[in-house]
Parts: C-alpha cells; structure tokens; sequence
C-alpha cells in the first residue's frame, strides 16, 4: 500500500511516532510517499525528524494552541482569537492537503493528530480513506480514567481530538497496555509507536539521575536538592539558550543542550528519570525499565501520569524532588509486559492499516 502521512508538528511526540511508523511500514513492503507537516512556517523541525525522515517533507500552516512559560495553555479566548486571524491561511492549508492526497494517488492517509486534516475530510471528502493515530485517541475510550481535576478543559481536549479524526476509518489510541476495542467511539487500542534506536538500544543500570527540565524555574529545585545530597549524581537536559554546550555545575551535577543522540545514550545508562508526563517519554523510560518522576504540566500529561502509575511506571509530583524518586528506585519493578506489548506494535498497527485498503470513507463525522 502507498501511504501518506499527516503530522501535526509542533510538538516532538507525533514527529518520533510518524519516523517510527515509517521504518515499520517499509519493513513490510509499504512505501510513504509523502509527509505533511502541520505548524508555525517559522519553526525548525527537530534533528532526529530530518534525519531519519525517509519520504519527501511539506510543512503547511495550521492552528497552534498558545501556552504559558510554566506550559499551561492560554484561555481559550485568546487561542481562538489568535487562529482566527490566521483563518484565511488555513482554508489554504486544507485545499494544499486535498490537492496532495489527490495528486499521490495513495491508497491511505495516516494523520498524527493534525486538526486541518480532519476538516479537510470534512468539506472536500478526499477518496483515500484514513486512519487518526496518536495516544491522545485514548482519551476517547470508554474505558480511560481521567484524573479528577479540568472538567471543561478535559471536554475541550475531547472535543479537539474528535476533530481532528472527523470522518476517520478508524482511530488508533496508542496505549500503556492491552484494552479491548470500543465501537461506539471508532477506537482501537494499539502498543506505543518507539523509535527503533530505543527499542535496539542496550541498557544498564548506572548511579546518575538522568532528567530533562522543561522550564528554567524548575533549575532552582534541582540546584537546592544537589545542595542537600551532593554525591548523587545527575544529568539534566534543558532549553536554555544562553548556557554553553555543557554547563558544569560541579563534578556530580551537570546541565546539556538539547541533543536526541545524547539524550537516549543517558537514557539508557541511568538509574532513574526525572521530566514531565510526555508520553513517549514514559513509554522509552518503561521500555529500558528505568524507574522515573513524573511532572506533569498539563492536563494530557496529568492524564498520562495517572494511566502509567497503573502500570509501576514512577512516581506523580507537581516539583523535581528527587529524594521520593530515589526512594522510589530502591523497590521498583519493571513492568516486563510492557516490552513484549511494544514489541508487538509492528504487527498490530500494520495489521489495522492494512486491514482498510479499499475501504470506503465512513459518513459518520465524528464516529
């Protein structure tokens, strides 16, 4: 089958996931002959993505959710106040979309969370029957447990992901662990997407905490810790723009750029975690089986912190107190079906996609 993919592009999770899918399908004898980037026209992809990217690349313009330094999503107001204006841009986003699914020809299209494609699908009704993936399709099932906390916010989510997969074939709900299928809401849940240098990656236990800092504020937390227990050693990956290459605070205490390769090689010879509640993050740190601190600092992310704490995977905080997540380390056991569950991905997700050729798109808009 020729597909092409779909990604909404301005978070790093959907990028990994479509890279991963990629390798998958050519494995089995399916060919990508195109992916198109959803975003800001002004931002850059990431590394990893470039790299390992086969299929030729498009970006086009399409909606972004604002959020705050501490990475909280702005009012829902001023978001939509701010996609208006870009309202014209995308009506030319959908029709570019329609014209490439048109001009390829492919059999199927995948979208990774990409609203515009599911408008797309709404107002022109492409041919090409396509299959939404993405673990936010999980919040969809009837049988998920969302923390007690956000209810409109968790509606608006709700509502955003069911746009997003408007007139879908099917909804793939990247998940922690086996549930069986829910109908009504047009979800089957399938086995995390990883890349395959996690998934080939050799582990070992080592004495450092690994971790990656998402804003400067939570730099203070790590700084007063390393004050209080110097001679545990940490590694922390963080956006800061102004430090060097390398900041050394000391001999057990050190601060990087962001780098994929050097990322992942800490990963793995860590002995523990400490970030927030990204998903394909918990899912690479329980993949190495490496214990970790989650700070979740969304509401999505407050739900993939309480749907991993059923499997073992860590601790929840609302800081980056290491001391709990040391504690935690000394008992903590690996969750050993969740590697055979990863390692099955290939022949599921494959298995589901293969499963629609020919398929006619259904009529249902939001399934």
């Amino acid at each position: 089958m020729r597909f092409l993919f779909i990604v909404q592009g301005e978070g790093r999770g959907h990028l990994m996931q479509a890279v991963a899918l990629e390798e998958m399908l050519s494995r089995r004898g399916h060919e990508v002959v195109e992916i198109l980037v959803g975003g800001s026209s002004s931002r850059t992809l990431p590394g990893f993505f470039n790299r390992n990217a086969k299929a030729p690349v498009k970006r086009f313009v399409s909606p972004k959710l604002l959020s705050t330094e501490t990475g909280e999503y702005i009012r829902l107001g001023k978001n939509l106040i701010h996609n208006l204006l870009y309202f014209p841009e995308y009506i030319r986003s959908m029709c570019y979309i329609n014209r490439r699914i048109r001009k390829t020809g492919v059999d199927a299209v995948i979208n990774f969370h990409e609203v515009l494609t599911g408008f797309t699908y709404l107002l022109f009704r492409p041919s090409a029957p396509y299959v939404a993936v993405g673990r936010e399709y999980m919040f969809l099932h009837r049988d998920f447990e969302f923390p007690q906390k956000g209810y409109w916010r968790l509606l608006l989510m709700r509502l955003f992901t069911r746009l997003t997969s408007m007139r879908a074939k099917k909804r793939l709900a990247l998940s922690f662990r086996s549930l069986p299928a829910d109908a009504a809401n047009n979800v089957v849940v399938v086995p995390p997407l990883l890349r395959r240098e996690i998934t080939s990656m050799p582990t070992e236990t080592g004495d450092y905490i690994h971790g990656y800092l998402p804003r400067s504020r939570f730099f203070e937390e790590i700084l007063d810790f390393h004050q209080a227990r110097p001679e545990v050693p940490m590694r922390f990956f963080w956006d800061n723009p102004d430090a060097e290459e390398v900041t050394r605070i000391d001999k057990t205490l050190r601060f990087y750029q962001p780098d994929d390769t050097a990322f992942m090689n800490a990963f793995a010879g860590c002995r523990a975690y400490a970030g927030t509640a990204v998903f394909d993050t918990i899912c690479e740190a329980m993949f190495l089986q490496k214990p970790m601190l989650m700070v979740p600092l969304r509401l999505e992310q407050a739900c993939n912190a309480q749907d991993a704490l059923k499997s073992g995977a860590g601790i929840v905080g609302d800081s980056f107190s290491i001391q709990p997540l040391l504690k935690f380390a000394e008992t903590y056991a690996p969750d050993r079906e969740f590697v055979y569950w990863v390692r099955s991905s290939e022949r599921r997700v494959i298995g589901e996609l293969e499963d629609m050729e020919h398929s006619p798109v259904p009529d249902v808009v939001f399934g």
